[in-house]
């Protein structure tokens, strides 16, 4: 019997920290993922997780957990697959450890990631964003930092934990103002900034008198705002500008969308979609065709240089009764 402990325990050493130099957002992921899996099976096996033994966790075990993802947790078909994914970079970490188990470790390998449909990105027109800002209340401290916020995120694009993660010295307010960040794959990248967002920093920081390595949105106890943090207050703000703004109401507005809403966007303003992906720091150029796909007035552009077909279209009518029956339905 092998017991699980050590290998996971190396994985995370050996494989994430040392090898890989894995961000603390990736190693934050793959933790969840083992949690999951191991309060998982302590459910089922009734083993405590450091007694739990490598062939206990096998393919029909695997394959129970990621239906409970979704049947019993309500995960999304792409978070079983991100959990999947975690699964599979540990096995084959551990497939030249234990070539005794590789019978085992191959059938755990072979589970496929699951096909899911894939919806139009969800973005917020103009006239969202202005209700979105309207519902800030600036008259406090945590209302002019949530706008300041907000109003970044708008503007530059900036995942979630690029947002936590800025400092005071992250940022240039000067000439050719700019946010610095470090993004997925430790790229470093600079984002400009617009004058609203310039003037609104500038305020933020006069009245905060923030040390270069503070947090540049921090919470009422001075510490960085965590992820549900920021997606708490999007959702809160997006919930009061709903009663001014109705089709708010019908959108599901997380910062994850604002990042969306910023790349449409620049899509608008006729950026090509290579810059975008520089913008964004997106892997691929790829990536972005996700915005194609979403903005409709790209599409209505692309419609209103086609010339309509000369022919004039007719009208079906079947020839028969009962064909017409049959139509009708």
């Amino acid at each position: 019997m092998t017991n699980l402990a050590p290998l996971l325990e190396s994985f995370f050493t050996e494989r994430l920290y040392d090898q890989r130099r894995a961000s603390p957002n990736t190693i934050g992921a793959y933790r969840d993922s083992f949690r999951l899996l191991l309060g998982f099976a302590k459910e089922r096996l009734g083993k405590e997780p450091s007694a739990l033994n490598l062939e206990d966790i096998d393919s029909s075990f695997i394959g129970n957990f990621l239906d409970h993802l979704e049947s019993k947790r309500g995960n999304s078909v792409r978070t079983r697959n991100h959990r999947l994914a975690t699964i599979h970079s540990f096995f084959s970490y551990i497939a030249l450890k234990e070539p005794v188990h590789s019978g085992q470790i191959q059938h755990v390998l072979a589970i496929p990631q699951k096909r899911f449909e894939r919806n139009i990105v969800t973005f917020l027109t103009r006239v969202e964003i202005d209700a979105l800002l309207a519902a800030i209340d600036q008259s406090t401290w945590l209302g002019r930092r949530d706008y300041t916020l907000l109003l970044v995120a708008l503007q530059t694009g900036l995942r979630v934990s690029e947002l936590t993660s800025l400092r005071v010295e992250d940022i240039e307010l000067g000439r050719g103002a700019h946010v610095r960040c470090r993004g997925k794959g430790r790229k470093e990248r600079a984002t400009p900034l617009s004058k609203s967002c310039v003037i609104a920093l500038k305020n933020w920081l006069r009245e905060n008198k923030l040390n270069p390595t503070n947090p540049l949105f921090p919470s009422i106890h001075g510490e960085a705002l965590s992820r549900d943090s920021v997606n708490y207050l999007v959702k809160k703000y997006a919930k009061i500008a709903a009663k001014s703004c109705p089709s708010l109401a019908r959108k599901t507005v997380s910062p994850h969308v604002l990042r969306h809403t910023n790349a449409v966007q620049l899509l608008n303003a006729g950026v090509d979609r290579s810059v975008i992906a520089l913008w964004l720091g997106h892997e691929q150029v790829e990536t972005t065709q996700i915005y194609l796909d979403a903005d409709l007035k790209t599409k209505e552009k692309a419609l209103a240089r086609t010339a309509p077909p000369s022919i004039k279209g007719k009208r079906y009518r079947p020839p028969d009764r009962l064909l017409a029956f049959l139509e009708g339905l």
